[in-house]
């Protein structure tokens, strides 16, 4: 990967929003900073004026792990998408019922097992169409681990997948994020895409972007990413933004 301020990612830059493309966003560490605790994460004012602004002139979406019905308050600004599960709740489509369904059993243990999560420092996120154990505030991370691997040992088939402190399960089937930015792509008519992302989820899209989409990576930390570019912090989103939006009322 090369920083996306570089030569080449300025030219991918402006010759991807020639196309006028459909711009995507990743929520946690990309529009929002890592904290703490989830519930405190919201958008900067300074990026989400800037997209706000970006807009008006260009259709902006959000995809994220997140459920629409919790990200949405924290944006500050309204783009014409949003979705959320990690790609598989589309407010327009609609995953099938079956998709919270297989989620059950795991559920189920979820509630016998409360008292043992809860001792691990385990936090159990439930979004109905996928479930995230959070274990950023466990004392001993490695614990936390072996606490989740015994909660799922032996369950349905699910997907499985990690993230920053977090081990997200959904129903195997659903679309991804790359499933989704490309759906979006196609019902927008787009030329083409930008999409920011930070996590492991986002890898999806990063190996499905086609020549005319952009794909950008905050952070350097995972050398095998699939991103064209990355950036060294979500800090730099906003020149990015502002970038993006000097070169719309360009072209």
């Amino acid at each position: 990967m090369r920083h996306l301020f570089c030569t080449e990612g300025e030219d991918a830059l402006q010759a991807v929003m020639r196309l006028k493309p459909l711009l995507a966003f990743d929520f946690d560490g990309t529009l929002a900073p890592i904290v703490e605790r989830p519930d405190d994460a919201h958008v900067p004012e300074a990026v989400s004026s800037s997209l706000m602004r970006l807009s008006e002139l260009l259709p902006v979406a959000v995809i994220t792990g997140r459920s629409v019905a919790d990200v949405k308050p924290r944006l500050g600004f309204h783009p014409r998408y949003i979705v959320g599960n990690h790609g598989a709740e589309d407010p327009t489509l609609g995953p099938p019922s079956s998709a919270s369904q297989a989620l059950d059993a795991i559920r189920q243990r979820i509630e016998l097992r409360a008292d043992g999560l809860g001792r691990c420092g385990i936090e159990v996120e439930d979004k109905q169409f996928s479930i995230a154990l959070h274990y950023r505030r466990a004392p001993d991370a490695g614990a936390a681990l072996v606490c989740i691997e015994d909660l799922l040992q032996g369950t349905e088939p699910v997907k499985r997948f990690g993230g920053k402190f977090v081990v997200n399960v959904m129903a195997v089937g659903l679309p991804d994020k790359g499933d989704a930015l490309a759906t979006l792509v196609r019902r927008e008519g787009a030329g083409g895409a930008v999409f920011v992302g930070d996590d492991v989820n986002d890898e999806a899209v990063f190996m499905r972007a086609t020549p005319h989409w952009l794909t950008v990576r905050v952070g350097r930390d995972d050398p095998l990413s699939r991103a064209m570019f990355f950036l060294d912090s979500d800090k730099e989103l906003v020149q990015v933004l502002e970038r993006m939006l000097s070169l719309a009322v360009a072209s």
